[in-house]
């Protein structure tokens, strides 16, 4: 799998952060939405777009799930894969809160 060059100006993406309504909420999404891409990229065995004799998946599109958080509440593109499923690791599944039992 080919090596992601990094090219990405840190003070120009911190000045777009800036410019919205929450900041702090906005440079979250783009921290997920990388922790994805990385995520899948390993699952799948290539980048996306890319031919690889590696790959062991494919991707399928994107689907939209809401992810509530500290911060605020956030729509997250959440990429498929065709065998095997995928969810990211930050994103658990929410569990009823057990009620202690009555005596």
């Amino acid at each position: 799998m080919a090596q992601e060059q990094i090219t990405t100006d840190l003070n120009e993406l911190v000045w777009q952060f800036m410019i919205e309504p929450d900041p702090m909420l906005t440079m979250l999404e783009w921290l997920c939405k990388k922790m994805m891409e990385v995520e899948v990229n390993n699952k799948v065995g290539a980048e996306k777009n890319e031919q690889s004799s590696e790959r062991t998946g494919h991707r399928s599109g994107y689907r939209v799930r809401r992810f509530d958080t500290r911060m605020g509440t956030m729509y997250l593109m959440i990429p498929k894969v065709r065998k095997g499923g995928y969810i990211p690791f930050f994103v658990t599944e929410k569990r009823g809160v057990k009620q202690p039992s009555s005596r």
